[in-house]
């Protein structure tokens, strides 16, 4: 949730984190705001694309790593500090995240992580 304040007309003047005195709460994703940001709703599709396809690209190194078909070494070292980075930064956001099933499924996903970095 983010907060705008509006001139007279009703377009934003600025748009807050927190609320300040006068602004009203939006949602992140209102119209509004993205006309404000500048992003037209294709390009808000377009980089939810690219995040979901960098996604399933992590995915896949991960796969072909563990099946030894490539190393990590092969990659540049500008790729594996990145591929590095965006797994303990998933490894972080898991460790807090609501665990719905108790612990032993956490703890077989912390393995198989575990497992998959020590192939790396």
């Amino acid at each position: 949730m983010l907060y705008v304040l509006r001139d007279a007309s009703g377009d934003i003047l600025s748009l807050h984190r927190t609320a300040v005195a006068g602004a009203h709460s939006i949602a992140a994703d209102h119209p509004d705001v993205t006309a404000f940001l500048g992003r037209s709703p294709d390009e808000q599709q377009f980089a939810s694309l690219d995040a979901g396809l960098v996604r399933v690209l992590e995915d896949l190194i991960d796969v072909l790593i563990r099946r030894n078909v490539l190393n990590i070494t092969d990659l540049p070292p500008e790729a594996q500090a990145k591929l590095f980075d965006r797994k303990h930064f998933r490894e972080d956001m898991q460790a807090h995240s609501l665990k719905l099933f108790g612990d032993q499924l956490g703890s077989d996903a912390q393995q198989a992580s575990d497992s998959a970095m020590g192939n790396l």
